[in-house]
């Protein structure tokens, strides 16, 4: 970095349960946007959690041992404290469709309004854009064969989702989103 230029930081904020291969190519694409992704691992209360809080950070570790210029961090609490205690300059959001779009931008709105921060929205890869945690979640819990996810998530998300498979974790009971059969 030349001179006093301020270092460009993007937090990538999200629950990532699972992190999935569209928010990896968001974050390979945001870090050659700015200098650094801090990618920050939250909860929301509203959803049963797959994978622990802290699961989901040592996976999304794994994963940026391979991307340059990105990190991961947990938080709690609103989104824009965390941008500013990181010094960030902005948010990053991918967005899948016209859905994803209209609720980013009431977030972004609020997120101006409330902490003055900018988001940032980067398109999804075309082969990302009908992925979602939720989606790779209800699949998991109505028993697929977790091989046949790889083209959607990361092969340590799926190691450790064989894992719970072994010790018997009940799935449906984890995914609250999930039809009964």
């Amino acid at each position: 970095m030349a001179g006093n230029h301020p270092r460009r930081i993007a937090v990538f904020p999200g629950q990532f349960d699972p992190i999935t291969n569209g928010h990896l190519d968001v974050i390979r694409r945001g870090v050659a946007l700015f200098d650094q992704v801090v990618v920050a691992v939250g909860i929301n209360p509203e959803k049963r959690e797959l994978f622990s809080h802290d699961e989901r950070v040592e996976m999304i570790a794994e994963l940026l041992r391979s991307i340059p210029g990105a990190k991961v961090a947990r938080y709690e609490g609103l989104t824009v404290d965390f941008v500013r205690s990181v010094n960030a300059t902005a948010i990053l959001r991918g967005i899948r469709d016209v859905s994803d779009l209209r609720y980013e931008f009431q977030l972004a709105l609020a997120n101006r309004a409330v902490g003055g921060v900018e988001t940032v929205f980067i398109m999804t890869g075309d082969q990302y854009a009908l992925t979602s945690s939720s989606l790779i979640r209800q699949v998991v819990a109505l028993g697929a064969e977790l091989e046949k996810l790889q083209p959607l998530v990361p092969k340590n998300v799926i190691a450790r989702l064989k894992k719970m498979q072994r010790r018997g974790v009940d799935f449906k009971v984890l995914d609250p989103d999930t039809p009964a059969t």
